[in-house]
């Protein structure tokens, strides 16, 4: 039978291209799987995380094989983002992507007795025919999910299909209550004494149907009466067992827990699971803790989903690349809709090698992940016409898209545009549904703009299933104030947002699907933002899981059912003024405000409820009542607020604008903008206006004022938005943009003469 072997323990690691050793290193650093190097560099702010090639290294002892012919395969479960992997200096597998797993056959390698050497060489630089090549997380490189050895007969269920476990199960419901199982298994190196034995059990273990087959023919349906489906609220799983079988002895075994569900969408309806429409409402996820990285335990990826799951969410977005089997175990045990992507993202690469890398790492997306039920969609890209598009780029679209299709029929397969993608045009109908990443009120325009732009979307293609795949804006849990305003990167401004938007979408239920950007603040080094560097801030949960920003409960307001109240501004915890303004969210009808224990009324309302109360100066006991439900907090009332709740940029940024329009009073602003030949323009690139030194810090300026993103080639976000113009990013900087904004910028490009 099949043995394997967890080899997390004993490895020796150095940070350098140490080379090949020839034997175990024992002046190396000791670690332990999971690892990564970039577990602090890649989310400090030191503005420069380790990205080359390191080494591990360690001993294993040849498994015990009590048949003849047996083989021996090292599987990797995750190295970013390149691996090649030696046994005793030879080389057993070199493969390409840093989020799938991967298997090398190492048996004509080792040594029967004695130790055998293994070492891997991970290497996180950027390689251009390795996707993701440039994107707005950081690239951990290291061995982040552990390795094992795998120990089976000669005749065994097939390893070595893109790391697939060697059975697919297909469960498709039927009208009379009941389901069919499709089963289907690869055996390597069958002959007439195999079959595959079949069973499935049903969650409380007892067996409700089984099959036989021979080994070189095992695809076989077989008939589940009365099944008990997969949903998100009852999450029941079958657990599918293949055994190989000669006469009466069992060779190897796998396993797989599915799930009965049929979904679909409906551009009018929405997402409907099991007959029922379902509006798919949750967030957005990537793999790394503070300090850990992306080298999470499964304890990690379980806690993440709880705390998703308290959140109320009915649907996570894997971005932007294949999670971990523990993370989808997870969603199939909670019941989420789960949206799975490869990391086509932002950049696009020419290459013909960029495009097969995408269709290897699809493949292993589909065949690694086909079992779970959890997942309902295929993401193929995100965000990639931020560099452009191109006949070449649709093309390979539609090729992902049929290849997607030919591997799973069952399933949808789903786009992340970037907000400023035409709404028509050829990148439209080449995947089932479809998604925009809008960040109206936050990147570009007002909050406000979100819903007209859904609206008017659904009116002009009432035939394609739109969502909502990514929106957001930044919460840091230091800044405050009485006054919330776009940019100033409060926790509060970060609360009204999604104030608005739960309510935009909840009145959309038409809307298949929308991720909240992000779950979790991440990891991207490139970063350095509302006084914060190395880090994405927009989730709803701090990056170290210990805080819950406001924003977080107004969701679990919308989407949970259990009663609950929750007191914004805890953290805003000492206030000026004549009077507070005291929000309290709730899934109640009816909301009561006590300050040191006496009423200061009862409010009915929907989610939101807004108290205004004067205080003395002191401390406050401020506490709410919704049922029986109930949360408290601690305010100080002060002359004046402590400076730190505001952030020096957002005033620095305003004198900035006023300074720039002083600089610009000789220029007609409503005047319509010139693009004269041979000057620069708001329409060249980034890369193109690099090649000025005046035009480049020109329009460094105006974008650092409007976005808040410091560009500078070869620095930071550089390689993702360097094909960008001024114009585009202006745009998505709307809301934080002066009327004639641009039109000044213009004005002084087309001043300078191209180089």
């Amino acid at each position: 039978m099949r043995t394997i072997i967890d080899l997390d323990q004993g490895w020796k690691f150095i940070r350098e291209g140490a080379g090949l050793p020839t034997a175990l290193p024992e002046h190396w650093q000791s670690v332990e799987l999971p690892h990564t190097w970039n577990a602090v560099d890649g989310m400090d702010g030191g503005g420069n995380y380790y990205r080359g090639r390191c080494w591990y290294a360690r001993t294993f002892e040849m498994p015990r094989q009590p048949l003849p012919g047996g083989r021996v395969y090292v599987e990797i479960l995750a190295a970013g983002q390149q691996a090649a992997v030696y046994v005793n200096g030879r080389q057993a597998v070199y493969h390409e992507g840093g989020y799938s797993s991967f298997r090398a056959d190492v048996t004509e390698l080792c040594r029967e007795d004695g130790e055998n050497l293994l070492a891997v060489a991970c290497d996180n630089s950027n390689k251009d025919s390795v996707y993701p090549q440039s994107a707005d997380f950081t690239f951990y490189g290291g061995l982040y999910r552990g390795v094992n050895l795998i120990s089976v007969p000669h005749t065994h269920f097939d390893l070595d299909h893109f790391g697939g476990p060697g059975l697919k199960v297909t469960p498709r419901p039927c009208p009379c209550g009941g389901a069919k199982f499709e089963l289907e298994s690869w055996v390597t190196d069958p002959d007439e004494n195999f079959t595959v034995m079949y069973s499935i059990k049903n969650a409380e273990g007892h067996e409700v149907a089984s099959a036989v087959r021979p080994a070189d023919s095992t695809k076989v349906t077989v008939a589940v009466p009365n099944a008990h489906r997969w949903d998100i609220d009852d999450p029941y799983l079958y657990t599918v067992t293949a055994t190989l079988q000669r006469r009466n002895e069992a060779y190897d075994e796998v396993s797989a827990r599915v799930g009965v569900r049929e979904f679909s969408c409906d551009p009018q309806k929405g997402f409907i699971l099991n007959g029922a429409a379902t509006p798919l409402r949750g967030v957005s996820r990537h793999q790394d803790k503070l300090y850990q990285g992306n080298a999470l335990t499964r304890a990690d990826h379980f806690e993440d989903a709880r705390i998703i799951k308290e959140l109320g969410a009915n649907t996570i977005r894997l971005a932007h690349y294949q999670h971990s089997q523990d993370f989808y175990d997870a969603c199939d045990q909670l019941g989420f809709a789960v949206w799975a992507e490869i990391p086509f993202i932002s950049v696009f690469n020419q290459d013909p090698a960029a495009h097969e890398n995408c269709v290897s790492q699809l493949k292993e997306l589909i065949i690694q992940n086909y079992n779970h039920p959890s997942i309902c969609f295929w993401g193929i890209s995100n965000e990639i016409l931020i560099g452009g598009i191109s006949d070449k780029l649709v093309e390979n679209h539609h090729e992902l898209n049929k290849l997607a299709k030919e591997l799973d029929p069952t399933r949808l397969t789903t786009i992340a545009h970037v907000s400023m993608t035409p709404t028509s045009g050829p990148m439209h109908h080449i995947t089932d549904v479809e998604s925009y990443n809008h960040y109206f009120g936050w990147y570009g325009g007002k909050m406000e703009d979100n819903g007209p732009w859904l609206d008017k979307f659904h009116a002009e293609h009432p035939d394609i299933c739109l969502g909502l795949s990514e929106y957001g804006c930044e919460g840091i849990v230091t800044y405050h104030g009485p006054s919330p305003a776009c940019k100033d990167y409060s926790e509060e401004y970060q609360a009204l947002y999604h104030e608005h938007m739960a309510k935009v979408l909840d009145e959309r239920p038409w809307i298949w699907s929308s991720h909240v950007w992000n779950m979790f603040d991440f990891g991207c080094a490139a970063r350095n933002e509302g006084g914060v560097a190395g880090r994405n801030n927009k989730g709803l949960v701090t990056i170290d899981r210990r805080t819950r920003k406001d924003s977080y409960y107004i969701y679990q307001a919308y989407w949970t059912k259990t009663p609950m109240v929750h007191i914004c501004g805890r953290r805003y915890a000492q206030r000026a003024g004549a009077a507070v303004e005291i929000r309290v969210y709730s899934n109640q009808p009816q909301v009561e405000l006590l300050i040191d224990g006496e009423s200061v009324g009862k409010q009915a309302g929907d989610k939101v409820f807004v108290f205004t109360a004067a205080l003395e100066p002191g401390f406050h006991i401020v506490a709410a009542k919704a049922g029986d439900a109930m949360d408290s907090i601690t305010l100080e009332k002060v002359e004046q607020e402590p400076a730190v709740y505001v952030l020096p940029e957002v005033k620095e940024r305003a004198e900035g604008v006023a300074n720039w329009f002083k600089l610009a009073v000789d220029l007609d602003l409503t005047a319509p903008m010139e693009f004269p030949e041979g000057k620069y323009s708001v329409k060249d690139s980034m890369e193109t206006l690099a090649q000025s030194p005046e035009a480049l810090e020109m329009v460094r300026e105006a974008v650092k004022l409007v976005t808040n993103f410091d560009l500078s080639p070869g620095v930071g976000m550089w390689d993702m938005m360097k094909s960008m113009t001024p114009e585009g990013m202006m745009t998505m900087g709307g809301g934080a943009m002066p009327q004639g904004f641009l039109e000044s910028l213009n004005a002084k490009l087309i001043k300078i003469d191209r180089v």
